[in-house]
């Protein structure tokens, strides 16, 4: 039998963090219809829909409080972090301590892989949004959260992980009426 916490098990579940916000929420559904393992860590499991509920080992837990990731993350394979922070003017730290904290958990545990959906803006994506977004949403509106953003990825990018991170440019609740472009370096020319 192979030991839960060994670095060599390829097959566990998947830990699912920032489950209950609306993109936590489709990354469960489409995880469950590829009959995906996936383990989400809450705080709240009401905030959960029923029909998903019903179909995960779920665990209760905050990223702020680093001895609760520990038994979410026993056994994992890798962790999909999907954390947001609601939109706000005050200093936010949510997404540089609760990825700390993550990211000591996963070393306690050894799961070595992680993908981490933050924002197009953070990082060396700054600057590539267009003209409204980078000179008049980001500077006022999102200026807090994409400090803490630029921190988060510090964090990992710094870390021992095998990590991802995805800068989605716009996110909405209905379906893809077009494709989807990928960018993997960024340039002066990327987004004019």
């Amino acid at each position: 039998m192979t030991d839960p916490q060994s670095p060599l098990l390829p097959y566990g579940p998947i830990v699912l963090i920032g489950a209950t916000g609306p993109l936590g929420i489709e990354i469960l559904r489409l995880a469950l219809d590829a009959n995906l393992a996936i383990r989400p860590l809450v705080r709240d499991t009401s905030k959960l829909p029923t029909d998903i509920r019903s179909r995960v080992d779920t665990r209760t837990g905050d990223v702020r409080r680093a001895d609760s990731l520990e038994s979410a993350l026993v056994g994992a394979s890798s962790v999909l972090s999907a954390l947001g922070t609601p939109l706000t003017l005050k200093p936010v730290d949510l997404l540089s301590v609760g990825t700390a904290n993550l990211l000591s958990a996963m070393q306690r545990q050894h799961v070595a892989r992680l993908v981490c959906v933050t924002g197009m803006g953070a990082g060396d994506s700054r600057g590539h949004g267009g003209f409204v977004y980078d000179r008049l949403i980001l500077p006022t509106l999102l200026k807090s959260i994409y400090a803490d953003k630029d921190r988060q990825e510090r964090l990992i990018r710094e870390s021992d992980r095998d990590w991802t991170i995805v800068r989605p440019a716009r996110l909405t609740n209905a379906f893809a009426t077009r494709p989807v472009r990928e960018i993997t370096h960024f340039t002066t020319e990327t987004m004019t």
